[in-house]
């Protein structure tokens, strides 16, 4: 196994193990404080807008799968679109996902139907189904137009991973006069969707949405191993850099290349 392997493998055990770690030693979820995260919180603000006006709400997932770097873009799609499901059951008007992929198409139609099933709100002919609308970058943008500019949808959410195409997504949500929360882990897309996005979702931000929305405990404590190694990162930058100033790597690597 080569080194960068080993790495990325000690990295998942140790973010799981603090995860679990947090988990049993925080407070209970309704006592816990993090930070705001505005579009969150304009989430939430929509699905009650939602029930209350009996409009809709339109999660699009993105057109990542599940077996390559974009997967956790699209697993934190999911589990937003299950949030917001559980938040809106009571709607008259179910909240529609639209996705690019056929393998996220398949879970979050499975998503949706076992969220409602479990709360006892399962009904064929009212409850919403995944879409998929294209896959490709222009069809899928072209077939989510069309769910956006559909004068029932109140708000859109886009959370998943996106390319360029999600200028047309958000452009057209503008357009619309209805509120656009996006997120995305794809950098070139992210720095649209900070410029067009009413509400954007900047990095890691996409992937606390269990905690903010209320997935559940072990959600809060990813929140709190994320923080862990956020400092972990920085001090091995602050380290790296210090180390190079006083010329105390070049000592090393000529201790470890055996010149020494």
């Amino acid at each position: 196994m080569s080194a960068t392997g080993f790495t990325g493998i000690v990295v998942v055990v140790l973010f799981f193990g603090l995860m679990i770690f947090f988990s049993i030693i925080e407070s209970e979820p309704k006592e816990k404080k993090n930070r705001p995260i505005p579009a969150y919180d304009k989430i939430i603000q929509e699905v009650n807008e939602a029930v209350e006006d009996g409009t809709q709400l339109h999660i699009s997932l993105g057109r990542g799968g599940i077996t390559g770097p974009e997967s956790a873009s699209a697993l934190a799609g999911l589990s937003i679109l299950k949030q917001v499901i559980e938040k809106s059951s009571v709607s008259d008007y179910p909240p529609v996902a639209s996705t690019g992929n056929a393998v996220i198409s398949i879970l979050a139609q499975d998503t949706i139907k076992g969220t409602f099933q479990a709360g006892s709100a399962y009904d064929q002919g009212r409850n919403p189904s995944g879409e998929l609308v294209g896959l490709t970058p222009f069809s899928y943008a072209a077939g989510t137009l069309t769910t956006i500019r559909d004068n029932n949808v109140s708000a859109n959410i886009h959370t998943g991973w996106f390319g360029s195409e999600v200028t047309w997504l958000t452009t057209a949500g503008e357009r619309q006069s209805s509120p656009t929360i996006a997120g995305t882990a794809q950098l070139p897309a992210q720095a649209i969707i900070y410029a067009s996005a009413s509400d954007p979702l900047i990095g890691e931000e996409l992937y606390a949405g269990g905690a903010y929305l209320g997935a559940g405990k072990i959600h809060l404590a990813s929140i709190s191993a994320q923080d862990v190694f956020r400092w972990i990162i920085i001090f091995i930058i602050l380290t790296s850099v210090l180390f190079n100033f006083l010329g105390i790597d070049t000592f090393i690597e000529d201790i470890l290349a055996g010149s020494m």
